[in-house]
């Protein structure tokens, strides 16, 4: 984490500077333009100059003509080269954070669950989009424009002493008090910037969670008070951002002010000088008052500028924190799984979401080649964690998970998942067509054997009653479907993929009796002749399974079929069996 109270974090500017390598050519063309653009900056007051004092007062045409072309020149040149700068700098900037977003969202797709589970969306959004939008202006509008600057005032700080010392120094002195101001100014700004990128990611993820839970807040008539919460978040953003504009309104009238005192000293004294006979001529005081403005003027900018430099260092390492992140899971796995049998056993697990508060607690279980099994329990027993922990998106705390009799750790991360496939009960859709949802884009299924696959599972008569049928768009979240037709896609989105192991949790809730009828037909068809795990909330899929595993608190109380746990005395599934399934047995 880079210091807020430091001007300048260079540490941080060298490691962003790498991501320029593979531009190296653009780069320092850029750095070449910066440097002609200060030396033909530093002619154009020369040539005035000499216009003035070598054919303006002596009246000559002729001469006055040819300084007239050679301006014309320099400017020509001076819009070339500044054209070149401009392009070429926003160019390297653009492809600078292009790389840096890619690498990034690749990055963050192999997070483990729990970074996500602990982060905002929101904020990570703005990481992503925002704050690398800002990295670009570093080199479109801050660093470059900074070199250029700093260049041409020493170019034009070597010239005037060449020229004329006297009036250098006069210049020259004016300069410690706007240096003074700019230094206060870049801290002060620094952490200016900070809080508003604080405030700007609070801001977007306060919207984006309460767009994206609207149903919520208008259900519980929470409008009003969301809009307070809105007002008080919004007031902090806007205090941020007004320090920033008091910052500026303080400096840059000092600096203006600093200005008009240097060129009221040149007049007096370079005037006085004149008009006494000295050394200093018309010409000459004309072109310091040119340079004194050439000068402080990039002060003035680089002062600007530094505020855009200050705002990207800042999301610069917003991002770079992110980058940094360790939260992969480790996928140091020689085996790759091009064929597994679907032999699953749990051996002593045990796991916690946080640390030392364990939700599995030493469970021990198999599944055998092709055998359905299904987890029942109360909510929060751990069934949905042992789903987790299969396709690794957590990390055991100790025990061993197997596939085939050897533990998923020592398998490729992508081979062992690719042959696990999972419906989950709140199914995720994206806002595309039926068709994308279903394949992911993966270019190996093609659209007939969806439509294939759809019609073995019973899905494919739903899907033709949409508009455009499989190239529907469901649109954010699948918003345009209800939660029965959501499930179904995620059906046929486990089936398509020709999972060897399948993992399910079949919920019924806002589930119309029609689309429950098709699931269940689904849940028959998608299990049939492959290991399967299923979180049951059907009695159907209940007692069809070739095994229960009954959990409570984290442990596995009774294990057996239907029949067998039905003939326990007080047993836990008997009882839960009679409390929440023996009405829908009689239905």
């Amino acid at each position: 984490m880079a210091d807020s109270g430091k001007a300048f974090d260079f540490k941080l500017f060298r490691r962003l500077l790498a991501f320029t390598n593979a531009y190296r050519w653009v780069f320092y063309f850029v750095a070449f333009a910066a440097v002609a653009m200060s030396g033909l900056a530093v002619l154009s007051p020369h040539l005035l100059q000499l216009a003035i004092d070598n054919a303006i007062v002596p009246k000559n045409l002729g001469e006055l003509q040819f300084y007239l072309l050679l301006m014309l020149g320099v400017l020509t040149l001076e819009v070339l080269f500044q054209f070149a700068f401009i392009f070429c700098a926003n160019w390297l900037g653009q492809n600078v954070i292009n790389d840096l977003r890619v690498k990034l969202f690749k990055l963050m797709t192999s997070f483990k669950m729990q970074y996500f589970d602990k982060s905002a969306v929101g904020r990570l959004t703005t990481r992503a989009v925002n704050d690398i939008e800002t990295i670009s202006s570093i080199f479109s509008q801050g660093l470059f424009m900074i070199i250029a600057d700093l260049l041409k005032m020493s170019a034009i700080a070597g010239i005037m002493l060449y020229k004329s010392w006297r009036l250098a120094l006069i210049v020259f002195a004016i300069l410690p008090l706007i240096l003074y101001a700019t230094r206060i100014f870049q801290r002060a700004m620094k952490v200016a910037f900070e809080e508003v990128r604080n405030q700007v990611a609070n801001l977007n993820s306060f919207v984006q969670e309460r767009i994206t839970g609207m149903k919520i807040v208008q259900i519980f008539t929470r409008e009003e008070t969301e809009y307070r919460e809105f007002e008080r978040i919004n007031e902090k953003h806007k205090k941020a951002w007004v320090k920033t504009v008091w910052y500026n309104s303080i400096f840059f009238p000092i600096a203006e002010m600093a200005s008009s005192v240097a060129i009221g000293l040149l007049v007096w004294y370079g005037g006085l000088n004149a008009a006494g006979g000295g050394l200093i001529s018309l010409g000459i005081i004309t072109a310091f008052i040119q340079y004194s403005q050439m000068l402080f003027r990039p002060l003035r900018q680089i002062a600007d500028k530094f505020n855009t430099l200050q705002m990207g260092m800042v999301a610069a390492n917003r991002v770079f924190e992110i980058l940094d992140t360790e939260s992969h899971i480790a996928d140091e796995g020689s085996l790759e799984l091009t064929k597994t049998d679907g032999q699953i056993e749990f051996k002593n697990v045990r796991f916690g979401y946080i640390e030392n508060e364990e939700v599995i607690k030493d469970i021990s279980f198999d599944v055998n080649p092709g055998e359905t099994v299904a987890i029942v329990g109360a909510t929060g027993a751990g069934k949905s964690t042992i789903i987790n922990l299969l396709n690794r998106f957590y990390e055991i705390n100790s025990g061993s998970i197997l596939i085939d009799n050897i533990s998923i750790k020592d398998y490729e991360l992508n081979s062992l998942r690719v042959h696990i496939a999972v419906v989950l009960q709140d199914v995720f859709l994206f806002a595309d067509t039926i068709l994308n949802n279903i394949t992911l884009n993966n270019p190996s299924i093609t659209e007939g054997e969806v439509v294939d696959a759809a019609k073995e599972i019973g899905v494919h008569k739903f899907i033709m009653t949409l508009p455009g049928a499989y190239h529907y768009n469901v649109k954010e979240r699948g918003a345009m479907l209800s939660s029965g037709q959501r499930q179904l896609i995620a059906f046929l989105r486990a089936y398509v993929s020709k999972p060897s192991i399948l993992i399910l949790d079949e919920a019924t809730s806002s589930i119309d009796t029609y689309s429950e009828e098709m699931i269940q037909t689904a849940t028959e068809k998608i299990t049939r002749g492959r290991t399967s795990i299923v979180i049951a909330h059907r009695l159907a899929t209940i007692k069809k399974a070739d095994k229960i595993l009954v959990m409570d608190a984290g442990k596995i109380v009774e294990t057996g079929t239907h029949t067998e746990l039905l003939k326990k005395e007080d047993g836990y599934y008997r009882n839960l069996y009679e409390v929440q399934f023996m009405e829908e047995e009689v239905i």
